[in-house]
């Protein structure tokens, strides 16, 4: 078995080697930037005429029209009923999780009253149309549908399309059923950098949106890149990496499968392990070479960890948490009896998955946090996708006659002291019409 790298805190090395553990070279591919602009640039000029020549060569079906693009409301509760009792339950249930635990992410409209009369507030409203891309190519992500459009839906979004790119002109029924289940609006088979394009600039049957979320490959990536700012983007998310902090307490064979789990994703994926205990990081290879033979995606697994892997021997566990704030990474397991003693030391982390029964794919799947989360070290700055993502705010100002002086000769002097005298006259004339 191609395994992780095994380093130690103690090795003179070490601060090197973990610079080279984590470097991730995010920097857009200068070939798939060209390629993506120039279909940028024909989606926005020619529209569906574009999109249809683009989805007979890269999907290799040939829509008879623009409306043939289009899957109805109806053909999405037709995929729900084809699919089998079993997972339309599952998506049911994950559905029904997600919606009850982003219930409680609301960003709220507020107003105070000052003892003058002047009100000072906030108004939150929904974005007007969502855009959502679910991958197609080498695998459906049902999942990703649920996570993106039900927060969306719990937001308020009033319309939300979504496309997703079938190959040789099939639909994943899974991707249909969950895209019924979270009440999107709007389905268009159609992938790839058009597909962001379309959705950024409309064409005569897909819809501009305001915002566009989901993920996808290095071309919907760069695609999101450039529109960003005619439309807004969630994040452009980086390989999925999980880390795992975990003392003599855990069972080897769960935290050997755990790194599996992302593993499995690609073959850039990240799974590192901190212990401050050398003989259970010996009892997690072993697990690990005796489970390797029996996954499917093998081969994944093992150039992932053969890339990006590692095995970390720490001094303790004080050692592995601030280690672990430096990784920032996407998913965090602490495996140890009392994660809650552990819990005020992490700082980044996208999503932190507390004792030994709380594996990831649970988080992927049907927890109910959202699974799309900050990767490549942006869990310093940034956060799960969730409602306020779908949300948006406005300030109110309402001044009372009585205020108008007072306020308006403090933005007076501060706008004379800028150079600014319009915004000092415009200030007074409403001061002296208050007196």
């Amino acid at each position: 078995m191609a395994e992780p790298r095994r380093l130690s805190t103690r090795d003179p090395g070490f601060e090197g080697e973990l610079a080279a553990l984590l470097a991730f070279e995010g920097a857009q591919d200068e070939e798939v930037d060209r390629t993506v602009a120039a279909i940028l640039a024909d989606v926005q000029r020619r529209g569906d005429e574009a999109l249809l020549e683009y989805t007979r060569r890269f999907d290799r079906w040939s829509p008879a029209s623009a409306a043939a693009l289009e899957v109805s409301r109806a053909d999405c509760r037709e995929a729900l009923s084809r699919i089998g009792r079993a997972e339309r339950e599952a998506l049911e249930s994950a559905a029904g999780r997600i919606r009850d635990y982003h219930a409680h992410l609301h960003l709220r409209s507020w107003r105070i009253e000052e003892a003058d009369g002047t009100m000072l507030g906030q108004q939150v409203t929904p974005l007007d149309r969502v855009g959502l891309y679910v991958p197609g190519g080498k695998a459906a992500y049902p999942s990703s549908v649920l996570m993106n459009a039900v927060a969306a839906k719990v937001a308020g979004v009033p319309e939300l399309v979504m496309v997703v790119p079938t190959p040789d002109g099939v639909a994943n029924d899974h991707v249909l059923a969950a895209a019924s289940i979270a009440g999107v609006d709007r389905v268009f088979r159609v992938g790839g950098a058009q597909a962001v394009g379309a959705l950024a600039f409309g064409t005569g049957s897909v819809p501009a949106v305001d915002k566009i979320v989901g993920p996808g490959n290095a071309y919907v990536a760069a695609a999101k890149r450039r529109v960003f700012g005619r439309v807004g983007i969630d994040m452009v998310a980086g390989p999925s990496e999980i880390l795992v902090l975990a003392d003599a307490s855990a069972n080897p064979d769960w935290v050997a499968m755990d790194l599996f789990s992302q593993a499995e994703h690609d073959e850039i994926a990240q799974a590192i392990l901190l212990t401050p205990d050398p003989a259970f990081a010996d009892r997690v290879l072993a697990s690990m070479r005796k489970a390797i033979a029996t996954m499917p995606r093998r081969a994944i697994i093992e150039a992932s960890l053969a890339n990006r892997g590692a095995i970390i021997d720490v001094r303790d566990m004080d050692e592995a948490c601030a280690l672990a704030n430096r990784i920032a990474p996407e998913h965090m397991e602490l495996a140890v009896d009392d994660p809650d003693a552990l819990l005020p030391k992490i700082r980044h982390a996208g999503a932190i998955f507390m004792g030994h029964f709380s594996s990831e794919a649970l988080g992927d799947y049907c927890a109910g946090p959202n699974h799309v989360l900050p990767t490549s070290r942006t869990a310093r700055f940034s956060s799960p996708l969730g409602v306020y993502d779908f949300q948006k705010r406005s300030s109110l100002i309402r001044v009372a006659r009585g205020a108008a002086g007072r306020l308006g000769a403090t933005a007076t002097a501060l706008a004379r002291a800028e150079g600014l005298e319009a915004h000092a006259r415009s200030a007074e004339l409403r001061g002296e019409a208050g007196k």
